[in-house]
Order: structure tokens, then sequence, then C-alpha cells
């Protein structure tokens, strides 16, 4: 009777050919798929996820386009002290701070964030046993790479030994926070009883004693927020969306012995089939993410369409983008990095 073959993952480096430099002969190496210098390159990502980065600027670029060039919103009253529309001519409804999505979803969204990352997390076969509470390599990985996203996000839009870097950044360029003017003689005493420093802490400082900020550049905390969180569950849940050989990514990584590596995960049934379903238990995590990441793409497209300026929102851009590069990417080129935050899939 002949023997079956169980179902196993193995992980699979083969070195990439670079000059004949320390790489094994061509006859004695697999076949590896056609590459071009950028792919052998472990600090930049694939050209798969490239392609998936690239739409938040253009996200971006389209919002932006719109607002300038919409009849609607040319015609509405935009107040930039207050980076909203005035409620009364708001050329939309996604364009008043207070519509239920932004209040009840970009407001608390790493709430969101983190419920779609921790299901993903307990649910998925790849991670561990779904949904029981062992604590397994990958899942201690990818609760560091969740606690150190987790941390940039809470520096720059919360604390960071005081004022979050958002405020930071709005003091460093020139803001400050100014009073308005109040009738109430009891209000205007409170502010000031209140030190300057105090008033110019923190945007939330400021519009609790009823004042304003202006004259800095402000960092769009909306879009660093959606991107950030977004961008993260898609490059967690990638490996497990793209179960196909075809469309496996390629990812390079530089080793410890110095060469430059492609890993992947190689999953075989007993029949050979590699195309191998996802079990039912395991797809909770992968909509939950898929739904929130979702989401905070409209919520980006409405954020760019109707609310701050072009640099305020490619600052929260490229601030989001720096923290992804250093915990998804640059792992790839530092072995050390990488063994403690580890590579999703791996």
């Amino acid at each position: 009777m002949s023997a079956r073959r169980q179902t196993r993952s193995t992980k699979v480096e083969v070195p990439i050919p670079a000059d004949g430099k320390g790489f094994p002969s061509t006859t004695s190496r697999p076949t590896m798929p056609d590459s071009t210098p950028y792919l052998d390159s472990p600090f930049l990502p694939t050209i798969l996820e490239l392609c998936l980065l690239a739409i938040y600027p253009s996200t971006l670029l389209l919002g932006s386009i719109f607002s300038t060039l919409a009849p609607s919103t040319r015609a509405a009253t935009y107040n930039p002290t207050y980076q909203a529309y005035d409620p009364s001519t708001a050329p939309s409804y996604f364009a008043r701070k207070g519509n239920f999505f932004n209040v009840y979803f970009v407001k608390i969204g790493w709430f969101w964030i983190t419920l779609a990352f921790a299901s993903f997390v307990i649910t998925h076969s790849s991670l561990g046993p779904p949904l029981r509470p062992v604590l397994t390599k990958r899942r201690t990985q990818a609760a560091l790479r969740y606690a150190t996203i987790t941390l940039t996000w809470i520096f720059i839009t919360q604390w960071c030994f005081g004022a979050p870097i958002i405020d930071r950044s709005f003091r460093w360029t020139g803001g400050k926070c100014e009073v308005l003017y109040s009738d109430s003689y009891a209000a205007e005493q409170e502010r000031e009883d209140m030190s300057g420093v105090e008033k110019a802490l923190t945007h939330a400082a400021c519009k609790t004693i009823g004042g304003q900020w202006k004259g800095g550049h402000d960092i769009s905390g909306h879009v660093f927020l959606l991107i950030l969180g977004s961008s993260m569950l898609w490059l967690e849940m990638l490996p497990t969306l793209l179960r196909m050989e075809g469309l496996r990514e390629a990812r390079r990584v530089l080793t410890s012995d110095g060469l430059v590596r492609s890993a992947s995960i190689e999953t075989t049934d007993r029949e050979g089939d590699k195309n191998i379903a996802v079990p039912r238990e395991t797809s909770i995590g992968v909509k939950a993410g898929l739904g929130v990441a979702g989401m905070s793409w409209w919520m980006l497209l409405m954020t760019a369409a109707y609310f701050h300026t072009w640099f305020e929102k490619f600052t929260g851009l490229l601030v989001a983008f720096i923290a992804i590069y250093a915990v998804y990417f640059l792992p790839r080129a530092l072995p050390v990095w990488r063994k403690v935050v580890g590579l999703p899939g791996v």
C-alpha cells in the first residue's frame, strides 16, 4: 500500500543569484522566478506590496483633486482654523465633523483596528491553534509588531513624555494657542489664571480653555491613523490572502551569513494540491480585518476630499509610512531586528 504524504509547512530560503559571489552553482540551486535588481533588494517592498501601498497616496491625491475642482466644495465655506466646513453649507454629509462614521469609527479608530488585529491573530491557523490561548512564536512576534505600531500611534497623537509629537511639531513650526474673546467674565478669569505655556502645550488643552491652534503646521492625525492602522492589517493578512502558488509573494531577506535569500511558506496536502482553502473558523479574523481596512480607506478618501491642506495630508502619510517601513520592511534587511518582530507569514 502506498504511503500518504501528510500536510506540512516548511520555510524555504533559496539564495538569489548575484554574479556568482558565494552562491551555489546554477546546477545545484533550484530554479528561481525571473527577477530584477529591484526585487533582489531586502530594503524594498515587493512589486505587489508597492502596488498596495500606492493606494494611499493615490487616494489622497484623488480626494485633494476632487476638493479643488468639485463645484460643491468650491462653493462651500471652509474654515482653515477649525479645519472644517460650515455645517449649514457643508458640501456632503461626510464633510461634517459630526458625521456618524467620523465620530464612531475614526475618532475611536484604534479600538476597531485593535479589535480586527486581535480577531485575526487568535482565529487564524497560520499563527497558532484557532480560538485557543496558546502563545506561539508567531503570535508573540505579531503582538510585538502591533505593540510597536501602537506605541508609535501613542507617541505621535496621544502622549510623548508630555505633549504628543503632532502638537510639538505644531509649536516647533511657529504655532501657538490663541484665546478667543468671550463675554463671560468667569471664563476670561479662568484663562488668565492659566500660564501661557500650559495653554499652548497641546491642542486639547487649547480647546479646553476656548482657544484655537494658529500659525503652525498641523500634521493630519486622521490621515496618519487611517493609513497606519489599515496598512498594518493589510501587511499582516497579505501572506494569508495569497495562498495560491501563482500569487505568492517573493520577499527578500538578508540572513546572518550575509546572503540575500527568498523566504516563503510552502504548504502541501496529502494529495499534493497546494491550493488549500482557509478553514471556516479562521476566516472570521480575515473578514474583520478586511472590513476595518476597507472602511479606513473610505474615510481616508473623505478626509482627503473635505479636510486638511495638501501638505498636512502629505505629512500624515509620510509619518505613517516611516513607521510601517520600520516594522514591516526594515526587519528583512536587519536580521537582529527580524528576530524580535519577525515577518508576517514566516
